[in-house]
C-alpha cells in the first residue's frame, strides 16, 4: 500500500472525515486489522481564510507547495488536498513536487459520468461555484454543470464558514440546504455534487430526491483506489 499524505485542516471538520473514511474503506476492503499508511499535514485555517478574504491567493499558493514539499520529503507517495476551494491553487501547490495529486474535481467528475448523468447542480464555497477552476473541469469532463443564483450562493457560503468549518450542524440550515438542493433540481439538475467537503454534514442520499455526490467520500476512495 501506497502512503497517501493528506493535506488538510481546511476545515478541520472536513479532514476528521478523511481519516475516519479512509479507516472504514480501508477495513471494508482488505479485513483484519488493516488500516490506511497515511501523513496529514493539518493546516490553522484562520490563517487560509485570511488568505482567501484577502484575496492573497499567490502567498496561499506558496504555503500550500510549501507543505506539499514537505510531505513528499516525509514519505507521501500520492497527495491529496483535502477541500475543494483551495484546488483553486492546484497547479502553484505541485510545483517542484514529483507525486502525483489526486484532484478531487477529476475524481468526482469521472464518478458522475459512469452513472450517465451530465448536468449536475454544484453547492460549495462562493469560490467554487462563481470561479472556473473547478467548473471548468467538470465541463472539460463532458459535465454541464448548474449553479445555484445568487442569493442560494451565499446562503449556501455563509453557512459552510459560519457553521459547518467549526463543526456546527443545524437544522435550520440543513433545511436551507435542502431548500436549495431542490431548486437545482427544478431547474434541471439530474444529480447534486457536494462540492465542499463540509457539505455532507447536512445533505445525503436521504434528504435530496436526486443521486448526491459527495466530493469527500468520492476523494477518499480514489485516494485508496490508487494507494493499492
Amino acid at each position: 500500500m501506497k502512503t497517501i499524505g493528506i493535506l488538510g485542516g481546511m476545515s478541520a471538520a472536513s479532514t476528521q472525515i478523511y481519516y475516519r473514511e479512509l479507516c472504514r474503506i480501508t477495513a471494508e476492503r482488505l479485513g483484519g486489522l488493516h488500516s490506511p499508511q497515511l501523513l496529514i499535514r493539518s493546516l490553522d485555517f484562520a490563517a487560509i481564510e485570511a488568505l482567501q478574504m484577502a484575496g492573497r491567493w499567490d502567498d496561499a499558493g506558496q504555503l500550500l507547495n510549501q507543505e506539499a514539499r514537505a510531505l513528499q520529503r516525509g514519505g507521501a507517495e500520492l497527495l491529496v488536498l483535502a477541500t475543494n476551494t483551495m484546488h483553486k491553487l492546484a497547479e502553484p501547490m505541485m510545483r517542484g513536487v514529483d507525486i502525483q495529486l489526486l484532484h478531487i474535481a477529476d475524481a468526482t467528475a469521472s464518478r458522475i459520468l459512469r452513472t450517465g448523468l451530465r448536468r449536475p447542480g454544484l453547492m460549495a464555497t462562493a469560490f467554487t461555484m462563481e470561479q472556473s477552476f473547478y467548473l471548468d473541469r467538470l465541463i472539460a469532463a463532458g459535465l454541464a454543470p448548474i449553479v445555484p443564483d445568487a442569493n442560494d450562493r451565499s446562503q449556501t457560503h455563509r453557512i459552510i464558514y459560519e457553521q459547518l468549518c467549526l463543526g456546527i450542524v443545524d437544522e435550520d440550515s440543513r433545511s436551507t440546504y435542502v431548500a436549495i438542493a431542490d431548486r437545482l433540481v427544478q431547474r434541471g439538475a439530474d444529480g447534486i455534487i457536494l462540492g465542499c467537503t463540509e457539505v455532507g454534514m447536512l445533505l445525503n442520499q436521504g434528504n435530496v430526491a436526486v443521486p448526491v455526490f459527495d466530493t469527500t467520500l468520492i476523494h477518499c476512495e480514489a485516494a485508496l483506489d490508487a494507494a493499492l
